[in-house]
């Protein structure tokens, strides 16, 4: 296998989290008396560029097709954070009604909602037929298809040009990383701005993230990395934010590098150096990274057969990927947890890939009164906590796995 930028032979092994079913790909019960898929789950580094990636055994059309069962409009953090950010970025970069806006993988119109409400000109591109039907029942315009330089010719042959691109959490899910940039400049205006948002590599490590490892995430990023990939196609970034969400992410700000002006700001080599200085260009951290993952599995394994050896009750709350990944690094059934909730329509009644646990709506908690619920995206943790605190009425706690295991009564 070679880089998906720089064609560099990959021999480096970042982590091996062996097989596993598409994290998305949420099961019917019919299904459970069907052979399941399973594929390979590797990542490689580049010792060249330092992009980190997996092994491409699936492809982004199979993934992202109708069937697939995430919508970004059922967390509350997750609308607050793209309120906030279309109200900052359309004070920042001056949008009007004379403006356009595109988003990349615009998912159910969960951000271009408020640009609509504004009466910015928008619309999104969004392959997912689900998501992309939700989005339209919104008012949203969408393009079902996928972004690349041949959807980028097709706009720009028909004089649209964007004044502000927005590309939150699909970068990282690209398969060919050097088509998608390179279809980014073409539909730029030449002051225009793109914002793209993805998970930090750096924290990825530092907090060992590996259950964010998935088949729908082609890539996992630096600063670095990204920077190269986007100046090779004319593209530089010339400011960078550190966010929270999904457990440490860049937003970076990136314009055509041969008009712009002036510098870039300092927070892009400020960020650049940190990743040096952590070790990002170390072949020895990426060495470590498997060690603690499996720390992570073995703590989890111990937990979780304990508690059904002392007859206690464990669910799980969040139907998300990662959750899925750690279940099936772990092996973990239905026998160790009775069921998953998770407030998405999409998902309940289904099961979950590989593990088979049933996915149930929020009403079957005070029914069941776990003794445990294992809360699956960390990255909102407060959030659910907040949410179903009322498990405390019954000495019910709450369980929370990465960066290590932690029980909250």
């Amino acid at each position: 296998m070679n880089c998906r930028h720089c064609k560099t032979f990959l021999s480096d092994v970042f982590i091996d989290l062996v097989n596993a079913p598409p994290s998305n790909s949420f099961l019917v019960e019919e299904d459970l008396v069907r052979p399941e898929i399973f594929y390979p789950l590797k990542v490689f580094v580049c010792r060249n560029c330092w992009l980190v990636q997996t092994d491409e055994m699936k492809s982004s059309s199979e993934i992202f097709n109708s069937e697939y069962a995430y919508y970004s409009s059922y967390s509350s953090t997750w609308i607050e954070h793209s309120r906030r950010f279309a109200e900052m970025i359309c004070d920042r970069l001056s949008l009007n009604g004379n403006s356009q806006v595109i988003e990349i993988a615009s998912n159910d119109g969960y951000l271009l909602q408020f640009f609509k409400a504004k009466g910015i000109p928008c619309f999104g591109v969004e392959p997912a037929g689900g998501a992309a039907d939700v989005a339209r029942s919104k008012g949203i315009e969408t393009i079902g298809d996928f972004f690349g330089r041949m959807l980028s010719s097709k706009f720009a042959e028909k004089g649209i040009i964007a004044d502000l691109i927005v590309g939150n959490n699909v970068l990282a899910h690209t398969p060919d990383i050097n088509d998608f940039v390179a279809g980014l400049p073409g539909i730029l205006s030449p002051s225009g701005t793109v914002t793209m948002e993805f998970p930090h590599l750096l924290r990825l490590i530092e907090n060992s993230q590996f259950d964010t490892i998935y088949h729908e995430h082609f890539s996992y990023l630096s600063l670095t990395a990204v920077s190269r990939i986007f100046m090779s196609f004319g593209l530089e970034i010339y400011d960078v934010e550190e966010l929270t969400t999904h457990g440490g992410s860049l937003r970076i700000y990136a314009r055509h590098a041969k008009i712009s002006k002036s510098p870039p700001g300092s927070k892009v080599g400020s960020i650049i150096s940190m990743e040096k200085k952590f070790g990002l260009f170390n072949l020895a951290v990426y060495y470590e990274f498997q060690k603690k993952a499996n720390k992570i599995k073995y703590d989890f394994l111990d937990f979780l057969t304990e508690a059904a050896i002392g007859g206690k009750k464990i669910i799980g709350y969040g139907a998300a990927a990662k959750g899925n990944t750690l279940l099936n690094y772990c092996g973990v059934k239905k026998d160790m947890i009775s069921f998953v909730v998770d407030a998405s329509p999409a998902k309940q009644g289904k099961f979950l890939p590989g593990s088979h646990i049933p996915v149930v709506a929020e009403n079957e908690i005070k029914k069941f009164q776990p003794d445990f619920v294992i809360i699956f995206p960390w990255n909102i943790s407060e959030e659910i906590m907040s949410q179903i605190e009322y498990i405390r009425e019954w000495g019910g706690k709450f369980v929370i796995t990465i960066p290590k295991l932690k029980i909250c009564g």
